[in-house]
């Protein structure tokens, strides 16, 4: 074989090998930066699940000490604990939550309230009112225990 097409096979296999590195190190950039971001992501999940458990337990407190309309605090419970765990909210004691949410779930809320007739609201308060009495123990109860209840 010639040397100068040996030099040029030489020179080709260089190339080759020298895009080759280009390519792997570029994908091991890519890695890395992939990996950092799901490590990122993992620990903002991570933070966001522990502040929503203590938002639970300040729920829970607030509920204990009279500081928060019962319904108000289902439907927060509901809200945070689908996130959490939402098959909590189908064992006793916490099904309470879900029944007073699935009761009051049609009342407007926030700006829907305001622009609500006030007859309408009173009336719908009036209903309000008697899910929050005739739940009442329950929920103070689910709160005291969820308050206490060990997340996994």
């Amino acid at each position: 074989m010639p040397r100068g097409l040996q030099l040029a096979f030489i020179v080709i296999g260089l190339v080759v090998i020298a895009a080759l590195l280009v390519y792997i190190w570029r994908q091991s950039r890519l890695l890395a930066q992939q990996q950092l971001q799901k490590r990122k992501t993992e620990e903002f999940q991570a933070q966001r699940r522990d502040e929503m458990i203590e938002s639970v337990r300040i729920i829970a407190i607030a509920v204990e000490e009279n500081q928060v309309e019962y319904s108000e605090a289902c439907l927060r419970f509901k809200g945070l604990l689908d996130y959490l765990d939402p098959e909590l909210l189908l064992k006793p004691p916490f099904q309470v939550f879900q029944t007073v949410h699935d009761k009051i779930q049609h009342m407007p809320t926030h700006r829907a309230r305001k622009n609500t007739d006030a007859s309408v609201v009173r009336k719908l308060d009036k209903e309000r009112f008697a899910v929050e009495r005739e739940h009442a123990d329950e929920i103070r109860r689910a709160a005291t225990a969820i308050r206490h209840h060990r997340f996994e």
